[in-house]
């Protein structure tokens, strides 16, 4: 199915910073409410799109078509990684606006069957002016095929500062909860393992890239902040399992540039990430 005639299609909306949203984001992620600006990647909680039940499909998204393309015979759907430049930060109480674009539309064939990209950018604006650019990445693929293949440990960086977690159920269940994503692969284990085929409940892409970006200012020299940040994700990881965060740091300062992964508890490189600081 061709879908180019969903390429420039656009929509803006427009939504306010709740404190209880900022208050259970560091809650959930075991972080100080912040004083002033939102830390990065933050804005994720903010235009959340609410459906009636007949509203959502079988994955617990909103039913396919809408905005964005109807991808209807590809049943998973992922979040595939994104390119964002920061301005202004957003605080708790402000208003924002959100302006959306698909930008493209690609369809490809790889090792697990065909596949759909979907890439949309967003502008935020706020009352303090523009607040950043985000170019968001959405993959649509089939059920053909393993949900997840072997994969080596990667190599050890050089100079890595590193942490580790375990994501529970709980936190996947509160991120979801606070960002609006009804997707049932991160919270209900009969569908995302009986109909998705994976061997657990997904950590969101979305949260490993937020700790990703506080595990680099948390090692940052004070004051810096991040300027740009891109992700990729490379392969799912789950609840229950370690989780490792890895980052190197270059030329520390204004202009340095960081790369950052998430790691499986065999060591396997689930989310690659870089970013500049400024």
């Amino acid at each position: 199915m061709a879908y180019a005639e969903y390429v420039g299609r656009a929509e803006t909306r427009e939504d306010r910073i709740d404190e209880r949203l900022v208050e259970g984001l560091a809650a959930t992620l075991g972080r100080p409410l912040p004083e002033g600006d939102l830390p990065p990647l933050w804005h994720w909680m903010l235009f959340q799109d609410w459906r009636s039940p007949e509203g959502l499909g079988p994955d617990g998204h909103p039913k396919r078509g809408g905005f964005l393309p109807p991808v209807h015979d590809l049943p998973r759907r992922m979040w595939a990684g994104g390119r964002l430049q920061f301005a202004t930060p957003l605080r708790a109480g402000e208003t924002a606006r959100r302006t959306s674009t698909i930008l493209k539309v690609d369809e490809k064939s790889g090792g697990s069957g065909r596949l759909v990209f979907v890439t949309v950018r967003h502008e935020i604006a706020g009352p303090r002016g523009h607040v950043l650019t985000e170019e968001h990445d959405i993959v649509y693929r089939g059920t053909e095929g393993a949900a997840v293949r072997a994969a080596e440990a990667a190599p050890d960086l050089p100079n890595a500062f590193t942490a580790a977690l375990t994501p529970d159920p709980v936190l996947l269940f509160r991120y979801s909860a606070l960002t609006g994503n009804g997707h049932r692969i991160h919270y209900d284990f009969p569908y995302v393992t009986q109909e998705e085929g994976y061997p657990g409940l997904v950590v969101h892409g979305p949260l490993q890239a937020t700790l990703l970006a506080q595990h680099l200012l948390d090692h940052a020299p004070p004051g810096a902040r991040i300027a740009t940040f891109r992700f990729r994700g490379r392969r799912p990881c789950f609840a229950g399992r370690k989780l490792r965060l890895v980052g190197t740091l270059e030329t520390p300062g204004s202009g340095g540039e960081a790369r950052l992964e998430t790691r499986d508890e065999d060591g396997a490189t689930c989310m690659q990430a870089e970013a500049t600081l400024a």
